[in-house]
């Protein structure tokens, strides 16, 4: 890996004089030399990719993470911002360097961030750092104050603040987990003797006396201190002063003791005892309970943000239901809250926890309640879509109105209401989804990423701040992620391609600049290859929706076909950038020197295609998004001249058990599969990603049962490959040992697990990866060739 420098005027002369000598010593990239062993070694063996970028404040330099020949991981790097060439920053800098998060100034002129757990101020300006604090206790979460002369942030779990001019420092709150010490329990003759005492001597009931003085004169000419506030077992979060400085809001979490919690068992260990890990729930155990509340600092009390009257939130009684039970308010999260910049106004954010409504909501802080509803989004399946449950959220200049991403239209597109809920604008339109729409710092437009040019494409735009014409600034086809300078005058972009992996370029921040490329990051090795361009296209399903897909085409079709499954549910995967799959898609390369063909299908409820498309498997996983692949199989055979009997298909986790479900489901459709790390059993998955699809267990066994790969085993025909990793923390090596007891019972024969004692879920050691992608190509080698 090298850096890529500016030609000087003798190496460009050289270049032109020479130029065909070169060309003729140079070997062109080659294939079919791929193996297992090559592909699934150290991803070293490709090149690592720049990561992490970010600008310095000054914006005279560009950092990111990244590792050349000799860097044992990931080391950060540091170039110009002019050019030059990339150097590995020292130890020695990385500690003095500022975080780059933290939370600024209204004119961005000062920075306050945490770095080794202690609170610093930066002057940008100067170039001046001010440590505030030196503790063995760590603090987090600095902010600076409305007036901008103090800082506030967050050690043991209660709020400071610290006042930048003199350096004084405040507790803010005083809260305690546990519960309040009791005072010791006294017997009725106790409590008598003690009265006795002191009525029968003098010198008792003086000392007495002067305690109780000597301790109010204490109290009183002590700086007042927060009342205490004792939490049992609760935990306090989100703390944020409000721009009076009279209110603090937080949020109070509780863990439910009834929910049990699985044992993953770790039987490859240093101790030589096979050592337990304690890992999630499983979905419909009872959630995490959540409560907002406001402490009032004048006052010195708390008082709890009740949601109940948020409209929406109680649900609607049944006509059938006679009973006089009211119904209860569903349970909630919070986030925020968001005050307005002239620190008037405030709203939070309201996700009810059976994923079906969002609020925004406005905070009346004086009177602790949430007052109007600013915007209610309700979806039957599942709130979601890009940037809808997290960020994207804040307040326009004019401070009367709050702008979100909402897929109202469909679409994850940028609106605007005002706090009254009574107008609502959305700036952005079309079939398309915006990613991380950002005000400038002027607050006079927006820049966002969109795939607005092509669902496998994304560019990085601008727009008016009240919307209009949006301005593509990004050029180069595949993926753009751009990352403004400081002045918003130049953007650092990670660019990659379908075959080409990212690579730092930098350009100015103006449509038709060109991009100027940075670093090279593949490898020599890797780039002898001659690595295909996949073709994305789009196929029809049976129920006439346009499949988005990529198609591997081999120069010497032998009429087989593989079907890659990507995981995650939610992830896109049919596109033209490079393919956090690297490895499949790597192997996917192999597969084509061998002749088979290989559709990657982004199905139904995958990333980058709207709300329809990511809500269309609600109740029924393995439903229209299986159909997908069945239909791309047959148009694979319609097509491309495909044969019926010599289609396969595999993927890992979600891709893993969609594998499950076809073999099972539709046994007559691939001739062989296999399911990596798959889910076999949805009611022993997690609760945050399975009952946003198919609600919980107890309250939906249809959804569930036809869902689940284990209830349909018996329809197993055709080769299976099942590999797991045995501490697997996420999909556990619990759902493999079900499904293979069941298989066992159903007397089936066809069937293989293959286990990797030291993985999780995203597999480490190079030997576990070539010994699963040995034991799947020969799957396929076995059954797919004749």
């Amino acid at each position: 890996m090298q850096t890529k420098f500016q030609p000087t005027t003798a190496i460009v002369f050289l270049s032109i004089l020479f130029g065909s000598f070169a060309d003729a010593q140079t070997p062109k990239p080659s294939r079919g030399w791929l193996t297992v062993d090559t592909i699934m070694r150290d991803p070293k063996w490709i090149g690592t990719s720049p990561d992490n970028v970010y600008w310095s404040e000054d914006g005279e330099k560009i950092y990111f993470e990244w590792r050349r020949d000799g860097d044992e991981g990931d080391s950060l790097y540091v170039m110009n911002a002019d050019g030059g060439q990339a150097r590995r920053v020292t130890i020695e800098e990385r500690r003095k360097l500022p975080s780059r998060f933290g939370n600024y100034t209204k004119d961005w002129a000062k920075k306050t961030y945490v770095r080794d757990g202690d609170v610093y101020v930066l002057d940008i300006r100067r170039n001046a750092e001010t440590q505030l604090t030196q503790t063995v206790a760590g603090e987090s979460n600095p902010r600076f104050t409305f007036d901008e002369r103090k800082v506030t942030f967050e050690r043991d779990g209660n709020l400071f603040l610290r006042n930048l001019a003199t350096g004084a420092e405040i507790q803010l709150t005083n809260l305690r987990s546990g519960s309040r010490p009791s005072e010791p329990k006294r017997t009725e003759l106790q409590k008598a003797l003690e009265g006795r005492q002191t009525e029968l001597f003098d010198v008792l009931k003086k000392r007495k006396d002067d305690r109780e003085a000597q301790k109010k004169l204490q109290e009183f000419l002590e700086l007042k201190k927060p009342k205490t506030f004792y939490l049992d077992q609760k935990n306090a979060s989100g703390f944020l002063l409000s721009p009076d400085e009279k209110h603090v809001t937080l949020v109070l979490s509780e863990s439910q003791s009834a929910a049990k919690r699985t044992i993953v068992p770790n039987y490859v260990t240093e101790s030589g005892f096979t050592e337990d890990i304690n890992a999630r729930t499983k979905v419909g155990e009872p959630t995490t309970i959540f409560e907002f509340f406001v402490y009032n600092i004048g006052l010195d009390s708390m008082m709890t943000v009740k949601p109940d009257s948020i409209s929406g939130l109680i649900p609607t009684k049944s006509p059938a239901d006679t009973s006089k039970t009211k119904p209860k308010p569903r349970p909630v999260s919070y986030n925020g809250p968001y005050w307005s910049h002239d620190g008037k106004s405030a709203f939070v954010q309201v996700f009810s926890q059976d994923n079906k409504d969002r609020w925004i909501v406005a905070l009346d802080v004086e009177q602790a309640k949430f007052s109007t509803v600013v915007e209610r989004q309700h979806d039957d399946a599942w709130i979601g879509g890009p940037g809808v449950r997290f960020g994207s959220v804040g307040w326009m200049p004019d401070n009367k109105r709050a702008y979100f991403q909402s897929e109202a239209d469909g679409w994850s597109h940028l609106y605007t209401a005002t706090i009254d809920g009574k107008t609502k604008t959305q700036p952005t339109k079309g079939k398309f989804e915006i990613y991380q729409p950002m005000m400038s710092r002027d607050k006079k437009r927006w820049y966002f990423t969109s795939n607005e040019v092509h669902f496998g494409e994304q560019h990085f735009y601008s727009m008016p701040l009240e919307g209009g014409s949006r301005t593509r600034i990004t050029s180069m086809e595949g993926r753009n992620q751009a990352i403004l300078s400081p002045d918003e005058d130049r953007i650092a972009m990670l660019y990659s391609f379908s075959n080409k992996m990212p690579d730092l370029y930098v350009m100015e921040n103006r449509a038709g600049a060109k991009a100027t490329r940075w670093t090279e990051s593949a490898s020599a090795e890797f780039s002898s290859y001659d690595w295909r361009v996949p073709h994305v296209l789009t196929f029809k399903a049976r129920d006439g929706v346009d499949v988005p897909a990529r198609l591997y085409k081999p120069e010497k079709p032998n009429s087989a076909a593989v079907i890659f499954v990507h995981g995650a549910g939610y992830l896109q995967n049919a596109h033209k950038w490079w393919s956090s799959y690297f490895r499949e898609y790597i192997f996917h390369n192999l597969l084509i020197d061998k002749g088979y063909t290989v559709l990657d299908i982004d199905y139904r409820a995958s990333a980058g295609l709207g709300r329809d498309w990511r809500t269309s498997i609600y109740r029924f996983m393995g439903g229209k998004d299986l159909d997908d692949q069945v239909d791309g199989a047959k148009w694979l055979m319609e097509q491309h001249g495909i044969d019926a009997n010599r289609i396969g298909i595999y993927g890992g986790s979600y891709g893993g058990f969609i594998t499950l479900m076809a073999l099972f489901t539709q046994p007559d459709v691939f001739a062989a599969g296999a399911a990596l790390r798959p889910v076999t059993d949805w009611a022993h998955y997690n609760h945050g990603y399975t009952s946003n699809i198919l609600n919980i267990p107890q309250e939906d066994t249809v959804a569930y049962h036809r869902s689940s790969p284990i209830y349909h085993a018996g329809g197993l025909k055709k080769p299976l490959l099942i590999c797991h990793g045995m501490v697997d923390v996420n999909v556990h090596f619990q759902d493999a040992v079900r499904l293979v007891q069941r298989l066992i019972e159903l007397k089936k024969e066809n069937w293989e697990l293959a286990v990797y004692p030291v993985e999780d879920h995203g597999f480490r050691e190079p030997s576990s990866w070539t010994d699963e992608y040995k034991r799947i190509l020969k799957l396929f080698d076995s059954h797919l060739m004749k």
